[in-house]
């Protein structure tokens, strides 16, 4: 059955607070106090938020570094009901996968509106939490009732979450992997089995399109993983993995002409995926062909799923506000607790 979609609570924070006490709170709290069904309903009204005009979430600020493959982001966000504002710092490097660090790295800084500092927040966790929990929301709105079969394609960090959110929204009945590691597909089927979830590997990633109803792409590739060709009649795709940058895309260009494009944010879209921005490049797509934001669909300025055969894509970079989505829920976990100090 899909979650209750429940609005999460504001933040009641005193407007004559100065002190510059805040809560450090590490990935493991976050994957203890986060359940993920609160999770996809808070990152649901976040989007509906960001719909009405109650909350924003700039495009995010770039700073390559010279020389090199890394850049740092700043990606903002605020939201007036909930009473927050956040900056979460992002570090992409790729190359740190080189020296067996891993190739993202982030932190969340939330505060309130009168800036009175709240909480600095490892983003690992948030950032794997609230990612499947957007695909969850898009998929909710978008997929077809009847979609069973889950496609993975890339059997990473995001791989077990992307899971774990689908499976509340749509009866999911069989998992299907594919992953350019093989040994990492067949661990994670074996996880998922383990736990009573039917999971299989599949050969190629063309076999995945092939067998799924619903299809994440949950690499970091540079080139697509998924080819427009390979899609039929009512499918549903969520295009996560690839990392926030314009040369970077898991689907074709022909795999967003056959689709009807849905986006997190539209001015991230045009600001840091490849996914879009190389067929806008190409000259396959003009910008009428991307469809609305996902708010938009939630709060019914736009439909969602418009007929049983239709190809839909949600196209997901990820957002500012959804981070601060979740800090609003750990926030208000802390509300009534005492703080500690900073470093």
């Amino acid at each position: 059955m899909p979650v209750v979609l429940q609005p999460p609570p504001s933040v009641s924070v005193p407007p004559n607070r100065t002190d510059s006490m805040i809560r450090l709170i590490p990935s493991s709290e976050v994957i203890e106090r986060v359940a993920m069904s609160d999770a996809i309903a808070a990152v649901a009204t976040a989007h509906r938020r960001l719909a009405a005009g109650t909350a924003i979430a700039p495009a995010p600020s770039s700073m390559p570094v010279p020389g090199s493959d890394a850049q740092f982001l700043g990606m903002s966000a605020i939201d007036s009901v909930s009473g927050l504002a956040s900056m979460k710092f992002l570090a992409d490097i790729p190359s740190n996968r080189d020296r067996a660090l891993p190739a993202q790295r982030s932190m969340i800084i939330v505060s309130s509106l009168h800036g009175t500092p709240l909480a600095l927040i490892d983003g690992a966790a948030v950032t794997r939490i609230r990612t499947a929990a957007a695909t969850a929301v898009a998929t909710d709105a978008l997929a077809r009732p009847d979609a069973r079969v889950l496609g993975l394609i890339g059997a990473g960090a995001l791989a077990e979450g992307h899971v774990e959110a689908l499976m509340l929204v749509r009866p999911i009945s069989r998992v299907v992997v594919w992953s350019r590691t093989t040994e990492r597909a067949r661990s994670l089927a074996a996880t998922l089995s383990d736990r009573g979830i039917p999971a299989t590997t599949a050969a190629s990633a063309r076999e995945v399109v092939g067998q799924a109803d619903i299809v994440c792409t949950l690499t970091p590739s540079r080139e697509p993983v998924l080819e427009g060709a390979w899609l039929h009649p009512g499918h549903h795709v969520n295009a996560v993995g690839a990392p926030p940058r314009a040369d970077h895309r898991e689907v074709d260009s022909e795999a967003v002409r056959r689709s009807r494009v849905i986006l997190d944010t539209r001015s991230a879209a045009l600001a840091e995926s490849g996914d879009v921005l190389i067929p806008l490049r190409e000259g396959s797509i003009d910008e009428s062909h991307l469809g609305p934001e996902l708010g938009e669909v939630l709060v019914g300025a736009a439909p969602g799923r418009r007929d049983p055969e239709e190809i839909t894509l949600f196209n997901s970079l990820g957002s500012g506000l959804q981070d601060l989505a979740l800090a609003a829920l750990l926030v208000s976990a802390h509300s009534a607790q005492p703080a500690q100090a900073g470093p």
